[in-house]
């Protein structure tokens, strides 16, 4: 189980010392969501914040492009120190042949679908990725809450991907707080990113150590 950092959330006037803060409470890797204001209703960040990230932290990068036509810039995210670079199925026509090229540029590939997007849109690439990215709200902003139907098709894309590519790991997103992070690692995720649950008031390590206790108790003794 791992946790990815979404620095959607984080105080960007001292961003590193948010990563490295969350670097030193276990954090697994750091989420990056880029958006263009086209795709999804919102701005954030292109590949210099990337950039930047990468000098503090040697966790992976796993950036997420919420942006049209991903495959114009593909290069420069590998470049800038992404380690995993999410696509859009809903973002481009050729979802096939971005994934390819990330793969050639030596990086790990995804692909996210969002809520109402049939899960059959990850069959015909799911021997080729190494992360399928289930939205669990409609992406664009950050603090936003679950949507209980995603539970349900995270167990059903956990079936797909079992008999299609047992190494592609499962990715939630949106969200996942101590009250549905239980839920969502007991439908079948294997990484979920978190912003909120993290970055607020209280420290990373307290608010990181409160999921991971929540997943003790759905286990039990």
């Amino acid at each position: 189980m791992r946790f990815a950092a979404s620095i959607l959330t984080a105080d960007l006037t001292r961003l590193g010392e948010e990563i490295r803060e969350a670097e030193a409470a276990g954090v697994d890797w750091i989420h990056l969501d880029v958006m263009d204001g086209v795709f999804v209703p919102n701005l954030t960040f292109g590949p210099l914040l990337v950039e930047a990230v990468r000098r503090v932290t040697a966790l992976p990068l796993d950036v997420h492009l919420m942006i049209v036509h991903p495959e114009r810039y593909l290069e420069d995210f590998a470049r800038a120190g992404a380690d995993l670079i999410t696509i859009h199925f809903e973002a481009t026509p050729h979802a096939h042949r971005a994934v390819q090229k990330v793969k050639e540029l030596g990086k790990r590939a995804g692909l996210a679908v969002n809520p109402a997007t049939p899960l059959e849109a990850f069959a015909p690439l799911l021997p080729e990725l190494d992360l399928a990215l289930l939205m669990s709200v409609n992406p664009g902003f950050g603090g936003q809450k679950y949507i209980p139907a995603a539970t349900g098709r995270l167990g059903r894309l956990k079936e797909m991907r079992d008999r299609l590519n047992p190494g592609c790991l499962i990715e939630v997103d949106g969200g996942v707080n101590k009250d549905t992070v239980g839920e969502v690692f007991g439908a079948g995720a294997d990484v979920a990113v978190a912003g909120s649950a993290l970055f607020n008031e209280r420290s990373l390590r307290e608010n990181l150590g409160e999921l991971r206790k929540a997943l003790i108790r759905l286990k039990g003794p």
